[in-house]
């Protein structure tokens, strides 16, 4: 029904003695307005900024690692996964996060190597339309030829800014096992994901390479601009059901930081 008809709204509720107020769940479910138009990141963003060091996981030291760094990365919270700040590390980095409302001077003002969109939930459209210092602080960064990386919601809102549109699945993708194709190898990853908007295909501008795809619908999974060291990806690679298939790509960001 779901694949054929998309997703519908639903309330979930349990009581240990399964006895339900119908009448209250039927009314919370007709309040709900749905995702369209919602901007959530901008209340899971960090209020203040803050200092990130720590590894991922070594099941040999049992314990997070502590990894020596080469760059300095700043972070812009959309909501961010603190797996995704392990990886970053592991990968070299000393991670500053900002808060989503940081403007490019205060950015650019840490003196940072490179610059990380994170993921988060939301509409990333209302996110930049009621937020709309975001995509413009974004085209000052974009002129500056900092290298960038975008994981999903960044992902999205980094499109945003290079000019793209973002547009509601049917239905979305969630959870993981899902088949990402990486176009510019060949090579397929198995990935987490969790989200409901993806970039309208027949928006992307000309210098934008489309570097990923879904194997299931084939939607956008990833973008790289042809002329500057920018790339984000629709997908969760520091998530492990591959286990480990994407984690190149913070790999392939420090590498962009060295050159």
């Amino acid at each position: 029904y779901i694949r054929t008809n998309g997703m519908f709204d639903a309330v979930l509720a349990h009581d240990k003695n399964g006895i339900f107020d119908d009448n209250l769940m039927r009314n919370t479910l007709d309040a709900f307005t749905g995702l369209d138009g919602q901007d959530l990141a901008s209340r899971v963003s960090t209020g203040e900024h803050y200092e990130w060091q720590q590894g991922r996981w070594s099941q040999t030291q049992n314990d997070f690692t502590k990894p020596t760094t080469q760059f300095h990365v700043v972070a812009l919270d959309f909501g961010v996964k603190k797996n995704i700040l392990r990886c970053l590390a592991s990968a070299g980095c000393k991670i500053t996060i900002l808060p989503a409302s940081a403007s490019a001077d205060d950015i650019l003002s840490h003196n940072p190597d490179g610059l990380f969109l994170s993921n988060g939930p939301g509409d990333p459209a209302a996110t930049s339309y009621q937020a709309p210092h975001i995509l413009p602080t974004l085209q000052k960064l974009i002129a500056t030829n900092l290298p960038i990386f975008g994981i999903c919601l960044g992902h999205q809102i980094l499109a945003q800014a290079l000019g793209a549109k973002t547009e509601k699945m049917p239905q979305g993708h969630h959870g993981a096992n899902h088949p990402v194709k990486d176009m510019t190898t060949g090579k397929v990853e198995i990935v987490s994901m969790n989200h409901g908007f993806t970039l309208a295909r027949d928006s992307l501008p000309a210098h934008i390479e489309e570097t990923h795809i879904s194997l299931f619908d084939g939607t956008n999974c990833g973008l790289a601009v042809k002329d500057k060291p920018i790339f984000s990806v629709q997908y969760h690679p520091e998530a492990s059901p591959g286990p480990q298939d994407s984690h190149y790509l913070f790999d392939r960001f420090v590498e962009m930081m060295r050159h």
